[in-house]
């Protein structure tokens, strides 16, 4: 879905300082159980691991991705980020996070998903070939890129991942905390 470009880039501006709105929103609404912090944890672990798996393959502007999770799907950042949101969503138990999480990721990473796209097209040969054979968002079962170089911490490290697990430890202790609170 094609969104218009100055839409797109306020979304690419503006998704870091909205997203610690709509968590602040989360913390204010969530009602977490013993059961919904177990479940909910362990799907947002899930997103973080693709996150990890995905920045350790990742040298930015410079090279195709097309190992590791780049082989199944074109944005598996996102699609980590898309787990971790559903994970945190059931952690929190709450229906309206939930509907939050969807209106969030529609209004902010789909026109940033696009803008990054043609971005690509721009500087990285192989890159359409790339865009006609890996799903957007969808990951494929089947690798459809063999090959390529394994996964390599000193990229996790330089991509920064690490702020996303920390970032989801100490939402995982809130939540625990709220819960223990009662």
């Amino acid at each position: 879905m094609p969104f218009p470009k100055k839409y797109a880039e306020f979304a690419a501006r503006t998704r870091v300082t909205a997203g610690f709105l709509v968590l602040g929103a989360f913390l204010w609404l969530a009602r977490p159980t013993g059961s919904s912090l177990l479940l909910g944890g362990a799907v947002g672990a899930l997103g973080v691991a693709i996150r990890a798996w995905a920045a350790g393959h990742l040298a930015k502007n410079q090279q195709l991705a097309t190992s590791g999770p780049y082989a199944h799907v074109r944005n598996p950042l996102y699609v980590g980020t898309l787990v971790t949101g559903i994970g945190l969503a059931m952690a929190g138990a709450h229906v309206a996070i939930g509907l939050a999480l969807v209106g969030f990721f529609l209004a902010y990473y789909l026109p940033v998903v696009g803008e990054e796209e043609s971005h690509l097209a721009k500087i990285l040969p192989g890159f359409d070939e790339y865009r006609r054979r890996v799903p957007r968002l969808w990951p494929a079962l089947a690798p459809r890129y063999s090959g390529g170089p394994p996964f390599r911490p000193d990229l996790y490290l330089r991509n920064r991942e690490y702020q996303a697990l920390l970032g989801y430890l100490a939402t995982m202790a809130l939540l625990f905390a709220k819960y223990r609170i009662g």
